[in-house]
């Protein structure tokens, strides 16, 4: 796990400087504390920060193959790269480091962009090829790795992080309105777009090319794909245990302290209970203070496996400092509050391991939350034809009191494709116009957020609504919000998270799963449940899904509130956010009329965001 960066001038520019790109890589020191590399070859500037985990010796980038043909900077791992560097050694390729860095730079050379088919694991990489004068950049099929960019007329400059990119000679931060817009509903920036103007990220399961005169070609080398295969469920549950186990046991490779998250659900315990059977282990948890405190839980399932377990209380203070820190790290506004808790999560972690495992991605795979089985609570409604439909719900909303059920009629009306849109839906379309400043909707002339999942929506037409809204949040949720969130406040802390289910292989089961295994009228995560029966502790098993619930619906009824309103005050988004109807928003959710924390936090994050990366008279807030 590392920190790339790169800075390539095109033909008839300057040639990039020490300079430029040793700036853009002490800006991300922290995601590799161990060692700084550079090299410049030809018309660009590579750079790298690396935390050990494999050959702490030989590791160090930017690394080349044998003629220095090819330079590559590399974040992540390979979990297959063993068996890769046999492969190529037995086509006459030799190697001078035990790393999986170096492996790919090989199979580049021998397969070019085809050498993506072959890797296993997380990662955001660069190759600058010498003899084509190019440069070939790939990100991770999932997305578990980031990859960020930039592109004017004179360079292209790429990074693990926006910070990087944002210490280029001449380059000031803007806000991005169409990505506020989109941010507003989805509580994070969308794909391709960041929130800064200008600045994008490559998408998962993609590549990118780009020459020495600034053209720039990207495609997609893998997509996310539900192809139900109606088998009998035993069959299911044998290859998800061997897969996962085998999974579990290619993320453990590691040269240095190794453990795992536990919250008590079951994706970390499934992760935490494999890993234990290989030896003793560390795991780490946090909560907060009241009924849904998971330190609880873990510690119970802890006992039960005999595991060493170390966990934290979170005061609503260190919530709070942490979130100003964390705003930084993010490098983008992610309005999701469980963010700020794997801040302090890894951080706890970091004191005793520099590798730990976690259980992201088993929600998308195995269909593990509770609005998947929405379809099933709405079938009664789905025999009234589409025109009816649309008729009986304009009815209803210009009913201007609320009846029991009316939610509920409501949704059951609307279609699919614009119910949802992931798992969070923070803003509507009306509500957004309501809150972005008058300047902002004079100039909007954008899409709806729903324009932006039109495409998963068409080309799924023939799957059933559960397999369609994962796939969504396969392409949305898990990207842009539980991936992100995990990189970055991880590597905050320079801790790598590696993440089991999220491997390909893992998936090639997953995406052959009927829905009706994967989601009942009783539980979520079915034929998961099933599988890691005499896996887990039984408590496990049934438990709902938590997550890290944070108490922001207690917190803002007090002094808390009137804070967070202050510093929105003096964030300077007022060019962008009313703010008066923002404080409308904070009596209505004291008055007890309606729950609007996640609003709130919403334009709260965006405004310390704003306050920290754009706003230059703002109080700067201490990092």
């Amino acid at each position: 796990m590392c920190g790339i960066t790169g800075l390539l001038m095109f033909e008839n520019n300057s040639l990039p400087t020490t300079a430029a790109i040793r700036k853009m890589t002490d800006a991300i020191k922290h995601r590799g504390p161990d060692q700084t590399g550079i090299r410049l070859v030809d018309r660009i500037a590579l750079g790298f920060t690396r935390l050990s985990i494999l050959d702490l010796e030989h590791g160090s980038q930017p690394i080349s193959n044998e003629d220095q043909s090819l330079w590559l900077v590399f974040n992540g791992e390979v979990y297959n790269y063993q068996t890769l560097k046999r492969e190529l050694e037995e086509l006459g390729h030799t190697f001078k480091t035990n790393t999986d860095s170096e492996v790919i730079i090989h199979l580049y050379e021998e397969y070019q962009e085809h050498c993506l088919e072959k890797l296993r694991g997380m990662f955001g990489f660069a190759i600058w090829d010498r003899r084509k004068k190019q440069l070939f950049a790939a990100r991770d099929h999932f997305g578990i790795k980031p990859f960020y960019y930039y592109t004017d007329n004179t360079q292209f400059a790429f990074g693990s992080e926006i910070k990087s990119i944002l210490s280029l000679d001449g380059l000031k931060p803007a806000v991005n309105s169409k990505s506020l817009f989109h941010y507003l509903t989805l509580q994070y920036v969308p794909q391709p777009d960041t929130m800064f103007a200008g600045i994008k990220k490559l998408e998962p399961g993609h590549y990118m090319i780009v020459d020495q005169w600034g053209n720039i070609k990207k495609q997609a080398y893998w997509e996310a794909k539900f192809e139900p295969e109606h088998r009998p469920i035993e069959t299911f549950i044998e290859e998800i245990r061997y897969k996962l186990n085998e999974s579990v046991n290619l993320h453990t490779q590691s040269d240095v302290p190794i453990g795992s998250f536990l919250s008590g659900g079951i994706d970390s315990t499934s992760i935490a209970s494999y890993l234990s059977k290989r030896g003793p282990i560390k795991t780490f948890s946090v909560g907060f203070e009241g009924e849904h405190n998971e330190n609880i839980y873990a510690k119970k399932t802890a006992t039960e496996l005999g595991i060493d377990h170390f966990d934290e209380v979170i005061s609503v203070d260190r919530f709070f400092e942490d979130t100003i820190k964390a705003v930084w790290h993010m490098d983008e506004p992610i309005a999701d509050p469980s963010a700020i808790a794997i801040y302090r999560l890894s951080q706890v972690a970091r004191e005793h391991i520099t590798v730990a495992l976690s259980g992201e991605g088993a929600d998308e795979l195995f269909g593990g939350y509770r609005i998947y089985r929405e379809p099933s609570s709405l079938k009664p409604l789905s025999w009234i034809p589409a025109n009816l439909k649309k008729n009986i719900k304009q009815f209803i909303d210009e009913i201007p009191f609320n009846f029991y059920g009316k939610n509920y009629m409501k949704r059951g009306l609307t279609p699919l494709e614009e119910r949802f849109l992931g798992n969070a839906k923070i803003f509507n379309e009306q509500e957004k116009r309501l809150v972005l400043s008058s300047m902002v909707n004079l100039k909007a002339n954008w899409e709806p957020t729903t324009a932006l999942t039109s495409k998963i929506y068409e080309t799924s037409k023939d799957l059933d609504d559960i397999s369609r809204m994962q796939l969504i949040d396969l392409n949305f949720w898990l990207p842009g919000d539980i991936l992100m969130k995990a990189d970055k406040m991880s590597m905050a802390h320079s801790l790598e998270v590696r993440v089991p289910f999220l491997d390909k292989e893992v998936f090639e089961i997953a995406r052959k799963i009927p829905s009706s295994y994967r989601v009942t009228n009783k539980t979520t995560k079915y034929v998961l449940r099933k599988a890691m029966e005499d896996i887990v502790p039984n408590h496990v098993l049934n438990r709902p899904k938590l997550g890290f619930p944070v108490p922001l619906k207690k917190w803002l009824m007090g002094s808390i509130g009137d804070i967070m309103i202050e510093q929105i005050i003096i964030s300077g988004i007022e060019e962008w956010i009313q703010i008066d109807h923002v404080v409308g928003l904070l009596k209505e959710h004291r008055n007890g009329r309606i729950d609007n924390s996640r609003k709130i936090w919403t334009i709260y994050i965006f405004a310390l965001w704003h306050s920290v990366f754009i706003h230059e008279n703002s109080v700067r807030l201490v990092i």
